[in-house]
């Protein structure tokens, strides 16, 4: 399978450090309030991601930081009147158990900034020791014209470095270096949370803590690093300079992906545009696999723009697909009833739903008699193959559903390709984080039963000569990405 990589901008073979193993580290939140659809969108695409790497037989250890000591952090609680960790702790959980409701749940391991003070502390010191960094009294510095391939992951010279989390200091050598350490002894700094070093009472800069961590878990090169988009420059470059000056290696890491922008209606998301969505708002509104399948819908790399319409579209997609699961299961019930099976077959019918589809992995989806399903299974792994294509992987799947639920209707698909089929779904369901299989959702068929009065009321306006009205009903169900046809 092929990885895109933002080092080289292409795509490349797969090729691990250690056989079949994967190390995969992708940066966490800072947690000073509730996650926004935009950390949902790279999380659900990591998920996704890990879950394929899984699903072709690599063993992934997925490390995710969490950044619980920052300047937005401190501030926040300042406004607040509490403790920054108190602050932190209460987003932390919100985070993971937000994560928990869109079923991200492949992250092996939280690792707190504040839980590895010490690696934080030993790297910067060994930074110092090589000449990499240097002390002034207001902290400790990485000198960036010391490393001379900084920039290489974002292709930008140091002339170009922002000031992005870089304070501004007369006691740096060059206004483009940034802070290892903040130095926090004076009166003003009285009550934020500082740790003892040996350069004084402070706190870490935002860059550091993600190499020390992976330094202690990873050691100096692993495989996948991974991101939002936005994380390239500065942030990643830093990464890189920080770890490869410390340990001599080049790369730190074989791979590096990054996730497109998440837009609103065209817009970028912001509080001051007044379109700024949490996870939370979000999910009031939708289900989580709604917006789970939204964001697959869209490659991860690309930029996402999201939308009602898009929402509701997603909606209809989910609601599809499971609505023909529950047309297979009942096929495949009809030829149990009917006596039409092998007693093999009819034994393991015979079992409840999860015991049922452990059994499915007695039929294997790949190289059966039925064509229209080859054809879809070929293309699904194909596109998962290129760079996690998820959305010409499930693109895949509608052409094969239209196709089967008239195969279905006219008996041509025989129960061993139905269970066959059953199985490859479950996988998909597995793949992509979202239980297909499960389509006893009391909510969808409300819905559909509420749809069907709304075609009933349309066929009694026209009847009536209404068409005007009729007409309106059916262009306001188009906008919510609902198919209408007269």
């Amino acid at each position: 399978m092929k990885i895109y990589s933002t080092m080289s901008r292409e795509k490349e073979d797969l090729k691990t450090l250690f056989k079949d193993k994967i190390k995969l580290f992708v940066c966490g939140p800072t947690v000073y309030d509730d996650a926004h659809i935009g950390h949902g969108r790279t999380y659900i695409s990591f998920d996704m991601i890990k879950r394929y790497l899984e699903f072709k037989g690599y063993s992934v250890f997925y490390l995710q930081n969490i950044t619980d000591v920052d300047d937005k952090i401190i501030n926040r609680s300042k406004e607040r009147n509490i403790e920054s960790s108190q602050l932190a702790r209460k987003y932390e959980k919100r985070f993971i158990e937000d994560m928990a409701t869109l079923n991200v749940t492949s992250v092996n391991y939280f690792a707190r900034a504040t839980d590895h003070m010490d690696e934080i502390i030993d790297q910067i010191q060994r930074l110092v020791d090589k000449g990499f960094a240097y002390v002034t009294e207001t902290g400790v510095y990485f000198e960036v014209s010391k490393f001379d391939e900084f920039g290489k992951l974002s292709n930008r010279n140091i002339e170009e470095l922002e000031t992005h989390r870089i304070d501004i200091d007369d006691s740096k050598r060059s206004s483009n270096d940034f802070a290892l350490w903040k130095n926090r002894e004076g009166e003003e700094f009285a009550g934020e949370p500082v740790w003892d070093s040996p350069w004084g009472k402070g706190r870490p800069g935002w860059h550091i803590e993600d190499t020390a961590i992976t330094e202690k878990y990873f050691g100096a090169q692993y495989d996948i690093h991974g991101g939002g988009l936005d994380l390239i420059f500065p942030h990643h470059d830093a990464e890189i300079a920080q770890i490869e000056a410390v340990s001599g290696k080049s790369p730190l890491v074989q791979y590096w992906m990054h996730t497109g922008f998440l837009n609103v209606s065209g817009e970028k998301m912001s509080k001051s545009l007044g379109n700024f969505i949490t996870i939370r708002e979000l999910l009031k509104e939708y289900s989580p696999e709604t917006f789970r399948f939204f964001v697959l819908l869209t490659h991860y790399r690309s930029p996402i723009d999201f939308s009602e319409v898009s929402l509701h579209q997603a909606e209809r997609n989910v609601s599809r697909i499971k609505n023909y699961i529950e047309a297979l299961d009942e096929a495949i019930a009809a030829e149990y009833e009917k006596g039409n099976v092998s007693d093999n077959i009819a034994e393991i019918l015979s079992l409840d739903e999860s015991e049922i589809r452990e059994e499915l992995l007695g039929f294997n989806y790949h190289g059966t008699a039925y064509e229209a399903f080859d054809e879809c299974v070929d293309q699904f792994f194909t596109s998962m193959d290129d760079d996690f294509s998820t959305p010409k992987a499930i693109a895949a799947i509608f052409p094969f559903i239209k196709q089967s639920n008239k195969d279905l209707e006219e008996k041509k698909v025989s129960i061993e390709d139905m269970l066959a089929v059953k199985h490859f779904f479950a996988d998909v369901s597995e793949i992509l984080g979202i239980d297909f299989l499960d389509y006893k959702d009391e909510t969808s068929a409300n819905d559909e039963a509420l749809l069907e009065i709304i075609a009933d009321v349309r066929a009694k306006l026209r009847a009536e000569k209404k068409y005007d009205l009729s007409d309106d009903i059916r262009d306001k169900l188009v906008q919510l990405g609902i198919e209408v046809s007269d």
